[in-house]
């Protein structure tokens, strides 16, 4: 049976929340959840396949290590450690706001997805944009997002469902 590492952040909010959903919904299958902050990157090299969690936040948080930005300091502790992905899958979910941010809806995605590409992985899960209102999104690739984007402040009562029908049509 393949190993799952499903890594997110932040812990205590609705990326934990649908982390643990995730995890429920697979299921009895072989899958580990890890909060981010700490995570040593060659951990996630024990395993066949990788969910990554996350929320939006600014682009200044990317471009300035001391903010705190724990995605961030994970990839710099990956360049440090020339960790390889090669030959994994990893799929991506991330949580936004539509409503209050609806031209940078779940864009943390888009960055993740570059980070993971860039190290060899394979991104798999794209997700319908139909059904959210927003504006604009750097995580939006023509009619689909390179991942599963959940708000739960404006459609949390989709997310259960939305997480389901995303767990289905991945490749693992």
């Amino acid at each position: 049976m393949k190993k799952i590492a499903l890594v997110y952040w932040p812990r205590k909010g609705s990326v934990e929340k649908n982390a643990k959903r995730i995890v429920e919904l697979l299921g009895d299958t072989n899958i580990d959840m890890m909060p981010l902050k700490d995570l040593d990157p060659e951990i996630i090299l024990n395993y066949d396949n990788l969910i990554f969690g996350c929320s939006t936040v600014g682009a200044d948080s990317w471009q300035n290590a001391w903010t705190g930005n724990q995605w961030f300091k994970f990839f710099v502790r990956m360049k440090d450690k020339n960790t390889s992905l090669h030959g994994k899958d990893a799929a991506i979910f991330g949580l936004g706001d539509q409503i209050l941010y609806p031209d940078h809806f779940v864009d943390e995605m888009n960055t993740i997805k570059k980070e993971l590409e860039y190290r060899g992985a394979r991104v798999i899960g794209k997700w319908p944009v139909k059904g959210y209102e927003h504006s604009d999104s750097k995580s939006q690739d023509g009619d689909f997002f390179i991942g599963l984007a959940l708000d739960e402040q404006n459609q949390g009562d989709m997310s259960q469902l939305r997480i389901s029908q995303w767990l289905k049509e991945l490749t693992f």
